[in-house]
């Protein structure tokens, strides 16, 4: 996916105030729209500029766009981090500029497009209620089991006196329920934006994300763990100790186990009605030969077994 600079597609400074970055973005549209310029490239220099305002324009979005920091050079292969704006609240509104049918790049759709395609399907009756804004929290896995309270410090923008965009703090306490799942989203009503003309305010959907470091790798409710054992435990079979998020357990190596083979321990997984299952992947671990006694074994293992471990491949 492409990077895109915006500030550099409008031509502005990374410090331009929001009414300049309005300026800008109107001379340029008046410049290059096709209805009033039909040199060749006018109108796909029109949707740069208008990609570029949507994103610039919008002190939530501008202030989202600016957690990537510089990013490369425009042109360059980029993937953002996954969790670019965890912790930082922006609604899902799009201005009316761009048109529910305007063509964004895939680098735009892959920081917004989520929100654009929720806001699209709201409808034309939210015009009194506040915008809903949305957040990314990252939580640990053990909270997905038990359920916590978490104190929450989001980053909210806001726009100066003299019209630069600022990012603040605000601070939440949630709720975090028991078998929460990544990608789900907790609604905190009322904590959106605030509404028009006394309208009600918008709510605040806090989608789920698991921190990193953990051992165990999550698909919807299901867990999965690579468990290092021994050559003789897979041979010969054997009980081992395998940690899952709430305690240690004891799991039953069958004998003549392979590398990759797969232990279901059913109902291990995340809590729910139907709670998953926790699968154990076995990782067979080689003991190092950097002793004489290490290099004894080995050299009598392959003196003494018949083992060709490259017979599947005919060779």
């Amino acid at each position: 996916m492409e990077y895109r600079d915006y500030y550099a597609v409008l031509g502005v400074d990374k410090d331009a105030t929001q009414d300049q970055i309005k300026r800008t973005y109107r001379k340029l549209a008046r410049k290059y729209h096709p209805d009033l310029n039909k040199d060749e490239g006018s109108e796909s220099r029109f949707k740069e500029i208008s990609e570029a305002n949507e994103v610039l324009g919008d002190p939530e979005k501008r202030a989202a766009y600016d957690q990537l920091g510089t990013g490369p050079n425009p042109g360059q292969e980029f993937r953002p981090p996954p969790d670019w704006d965890a912790g930082f609240e922006y609604s899902g509104g799009f201005s009316d500029e761009a048109g529910d049918d305007a063509a964004f790049s895939d680098f735009f759709e892959t920081l917004f497009g989520q929100n654009r395609r929720a806001e699209r399907g709201r409808g034309s009756a939210f015009h009194a209620r506040g915008q809903d804004h949305h957040a990314k929290i990252l939580i640990d896995l053990a909270d997905a089991f038990t359920g916590a309270n978490r104190t929450l410090q989001l980053k909210v923008p806001r726009v100066t006196t003299d019209g630069h965009v600022i990012v603040e703090p605000r601070t939440l306490s949630v709720r975090i329920p028991k078998g929460v799942r990544a990608g789900q989203h907790i609604r905190l009503k009322g904590q959106g934006a605030p509404g028009l003309d006394g309208g009600e305010p918008g709510d605040l959907y806090l989608e789920i994300e698991f921190e990193r470091g953990s051992h165990f790798r999550v698909d919807g409710r299901d867990l999965y763990l690579n468990l290092p054992v021994a050559p003789w435990e897979a041979a010969l079979g054997s009980k081992v100790k395998v940690p899952t998020p709430d305690g240690v357990v004891d799991v039953t190596v069958p004998a003549n186990s392979v590398q990759g083979r797969k232990l279901r321990l059913k109902g291990r997984g995340i809590p729910g009605k139907a709670p998953g299952d926790l699968y154990v992947v076995l990782q067979i671990a080689l003991p190092s030969a950097d002793d004489k006694k290490a290099r004894e074994c080995y050299q009598k293992m392959a003196d003494e077994l018949s083992f060709n471990p490259r017979a599947t491949l005919g060779v």
